[in-house]
C-alpha cells in the first residue's frame, strides 16, 4: 500500500510552485511522481497531445538534471548537496531512481527549505555542513551561466548556502534549461545580482550601488505574498542590481567590489567554482560545457 506525501514545491524565484507527490511504497524502491498536468515530461507515451511551451522547459530541466545525476552521482559518494530552484527536484527524482541500496548509506546537505523539504519528504538521510564540511558532490541550478561557467545565482534567495555548498564540494555541477545558457551574464537574467545584505545596512549598500559601483537601479526584493521585504534563510535582505555589459563582462572584478561593501553578507555571482553545467534543449538533447572548455552534445533516451 502506498502512503503518498504532497509537497508545494518553492520554486527559484521563492513562490509555490508544481504539486509534486513522493509515493513510499511500504516496501521497495522510493520514487517520485509528478501531477497529472505534466504527463508528458515524465510518461511520454501516455498522450499523444502536443507538448507546450512550459511542458518543453520542464522536459529540458528533466533532461539536464538526469543527465548530471547519471554521470556525477556515483556510488561512491556519500555526502552529497541539494541546491534549490525548479530544476533541482529533477535532481532529487533521479538520485531515488538509483535506488534504495545505494542511497541507505548517504546523506544529503541542503542549501535553503526547499530542498529541505525534498530530501525530508523523500526519504533521505538530512546532514548539515556543521557535521560534514567537505561534500563529494554538489547539484544545483543556477539563473544564467556565462561561456566561462560563471554564474548568477539567487533568483531564490539561497546564494549564501548555496555558495558555502558549492565551493565545500569537491565537485560542483549545475544544472539548467537552455534559456539559462549565455555568452554574458546578464543577457537573459535581468532581475540583477542578487546581494544578501544585513538589513541594518541595505540603504548604505544600496546608495554604494547607486553611486559607486554602476548600478543606478538596484532595488530591495520586495516580497510577493507578504507586505515588505524578501527575507532570507538566514534573516537578511536581498538586493538586486542590474549592471551594464561592460561591468558584467569582468564578473571577478565585479564580485570582489560588491563583497567589498560593508553590510553585504554574499553576492550571487559565482566564478571559479563550478566543474560542469548541463542545459536541456528543446529539441531532446543536453550541452555539457566543462570547466576545460570542452563542450559535448548528449542525446538522451530517457
Amino acid at each position: 500500500m502506498l502512503h503518498s506525501v504532497a509537497l508545494r514545491l518553492l520554486s527559484s524565484r521563492g513562490c509555490l510552485s508544481d504539486l509534486l507527490y513522493i509515493s513510499r511504497p511500504r516496501l521497495g524502491t522510493r520514487r517520485l511522481l509528478t501531477m497529472a498536468a505534466l504527463p508528458s515530461i515524465f510518461s511520454p507515451s501516455l498522450t499523444s497531445a502536443p507538448v507546450s511551451p512550459l511542458d518543453a522547459v520542464e522536459a529540458a530541466k528533466r533532461l539536464a538534471a538526469y543527465t548530471a545525476v547519471d554521470r556525477h552521482v556515483a556510488p561512491e559518494d556519500k555526502i552529497i548537496g541539494i541546491g534549490s530552484g525548479s530544476t533541482v527536484p529533477y535532481v532529487v527524482e533521479r538520485i531515488l531512481q538509483q535506488g534504495e541500496e545505494r542511497n541507505k548509506d548517504r546523506v544529503f546537505l541542503p542549501t535553503g527549505f526547499q530542498s529541505q523539504q525534498l530530501i525530508t519528504l523523500a526519504g533521505l538521510r538530512l546532514g548539515d555542513i556543521a557535521q560534514y564540511s567537505e561534500l563529494d558532490v554538489t547539484i544545483d541550478g543556477a539563473d544564467e551561466v556565462d561561456a566561462d561557467l560563471n554564474c548568477i545565482k539567487g533568483g531564490g534567495a539561497c546564494q549564501l548556502r548555496e555558495k558555502v555548498l558549492a565551493e565545500a564540494a569537491k565537485t560542483f555541477i549545475v544544472v539548467a534549461d537552455y534559456r539559462k545558457d549565455s555568452a554574458v551574464l546578464g543577457t537573459s537574467y535581468t532581475p540583477g545580482v542578487p546581494i544578501e545584505v544585513s538589513p541594518f545596512a541595505h540603504t548604505s549598500v544600496l546608495r554604494s550601488l547607486h553611486t559607486k559601483l554602476g548600478s543606478p537601479n538596484a532595488i530591495l526584493r520586495m516580497a510577493r505574498a507578504k507586505a515588505g521585504p524578501v527575507v532570507t534563510d538566514n534573516g537578511n535582505f536581498i538586493i538586486d542590481a542590474p549592471f551594464p555589459e561592460a561591468i558584467l563582462r569582468k564578473p571577478h572584478e565585479l564580485l570582489v567590489n560588491i563583497k567589498l561593501l560593508t553590510g553585504v553578507v554574499e553576492v550571487g555571482i559565482f566564478c571559479d567554482v563550478v566543474k560542469a553545467a548541463y542545459f536541456g534543449n528543446q529539441d531532446g538533447s543536453v550541452t555539457a560545457r566543462f570547466v576545460n572548455g570542452d563542450v559535448k552534445h548528449i542525446v538522451k533516451d530517457n
